[in-house]
């Protein structure tokens, strides 16, 4: 097992390397199985979550899966490999898939200018600040259009704080993610709210994706929902990731929990946290939305991991997987809201890319060239191409829990060492 290599090159997907063969040390081991039983059972023991579950494939095939606590507490549902959780923003790389296979088809290129395709986003400003005299708002023109590659890698300006002074007003008012919008009504509001940066100047994480979703419906011509679902999902075999969970399947749907700043796990109600779920909205998001399966999930992880093909079917070329895996963040880009909170990390195409070694033991253990997310409820995945590992984590918790990542990622890999000693 090669932890914390020093080199770049790593054998992404067999591309660059001199030779396909798998590393002959496995990462999961006997002690790591023992290391991930405990980590998730002490989860749940000292009510971090409600229920963890987690699968793990390494060269292919399956190297561990357990689940411990409950899907829903109070209803005494235990937590289970078919349990349905909401992923928020693991849905952002389903996304970023779909939209690569438009570009592998030349449908556009990434350095376009967005209103090239989408005018909506035409003749947009800068909102620069508040007339400390007059109250009135101030603009600027924009330095360069916003580009296709700009919201594959939360560089496009997209405000997203209702309660910045002056801008958070405009945003509020736009409402432009109201589920009840379609993707065009949303793409509408968007264009006539000012950004909160220059385009290329910040990372900043907000609706990009969506707007990916919308780029997908005016490339293809064909409702996003249905583009996902034929070029994607059903591909894969993914017949349980959706946005809309049939009544039959709700009894599979975790139970979302909240902790409590006094460390108390409280249910959020069902007619909350399930909302957009059991509803047909009009949006279907790019960003957020889906529900899946560890088995499901892990499906889409192995397309990734073999670089674009699973179980014979092609989604992606290697090299556009490559692509999407690679940092696309110039050193520039200083200002990047959570990101350094993941690690030694840049940002590809809705990826977050590991660039460099862990460096103590505070930071997420991960391997050079891995490319990963996670969602809103704590949930989390990733694809390491060194080991041909991909790992799958469940859970549902609000406020984002980084704890519950961190633990699960050193009990695959084990406890960081300090290479220098």
């Amino acid at each position: 097992m090669k932890i914390n290599s020093l080199f770049f090159g790593i054998a992404l997907f067999g591309i660059i390397s001199c030779t396909s063969t798998p590393p002959a040390e496995l990462v999961i081991t006997d002690s790591a199985r023992a290391r991930l039983d405990s980590t998730l059972q002490a989860m749940v023991a000292e009510g971090w979550v409600a229920g963890a579950s987690a699968l793990i494939y390494e060269n292919g095939t399956e190297a561990y899966f357990n689940a411990t606590g409950f899907a829903d507490r109070e209803a005494k549902v235990p937590m289970d490999r078919n349990t349905l959780a909401i992923i928020y923003s693991m849905t952002k790389p389903i996304t970023g898939v779909a939209l690569m296979t438009l570009y592998e088809k030349g449908a556009f290129q990434l350095d376009d200018p967005l209103e090239k395709y989408a005018p909506e986003f035409s003749n947009m400003k800068v909102f620069v600040g508040v007339d400390s005299l007059t109250g009135e708002l101030k603009f600027e023109p924009l330095a360069r259009p916003i580009t296709i590659r700009d919201i594959t890698r939360h560089t496009a300006g997209f405000p997203v704080n209702p309660n910045q002074p002056g801008l958070g007003d405009l945003l509020k008012e736009a409402n432009a993610g109201n589920p009840a919008n379609t993707l065009t009504q949303m793409a509408e509001k968007m264009g006539q709210t000012p950004l909160a940066f220059q385009p290329g100047t910040q990372w900043a994480y907000g609706p990009s994706v969506d707007v990916q979703a919308f780029l997908v419906e005016r490339l293809s011509g064909q409702p996003y929902g249905e583009y996902v679902r034929q070029h994607v999902l059903d591909p894969l075999g993914m017949s349980e990731t959706r946005y809309f969970v049939t009544e039959s399947d709700r009894d599979r749907l975790s139970a979302m929990y909240r902790k409590g700043e006094d460390g108390q796990l409280t249910q959020v109600p069902d007619s909350l946290a399930h909302a957009f779920n059991t509803q047909e909205w009009p949006m279907t998001p790019g960003g957020y939305g889906l529900t899946s399966t560890l088995d499901d999930y892990m499906k889409f992880t192995q397309m990734l991991v073999n670089g674009g093909t699973f179980n014979g079917v092609t989604i992606l070329k290697p090299e556009t997987v490559q692509l999407m895996a690679t940092n696309q963040l110039d050193d520039s880009v200083t200002e990047r809201m959570f990101l350094p909170s993941k690690g030694n990390v840049g940002f590809g195409i809705d990826f977050a890319v590991r660039v460099a070694p862990t460096s103590s033991p505070d930071e997420n253990m991960g391997m050079v060239g891995e490319f990963f997310w996670d969602g809103a409820a704590s949930t989390l995945f990733w694809v390491d191409p060194e080991n041909k590992l991909t790992a799958v984590l469940f859970v549902q918790i609000m406020p984002f829990a980084g704890q519950v990542h961190k633990s699960f990622r050193d009990a695959v890999y084990g406890p960081y060492q300090n290479p220098n000693n």
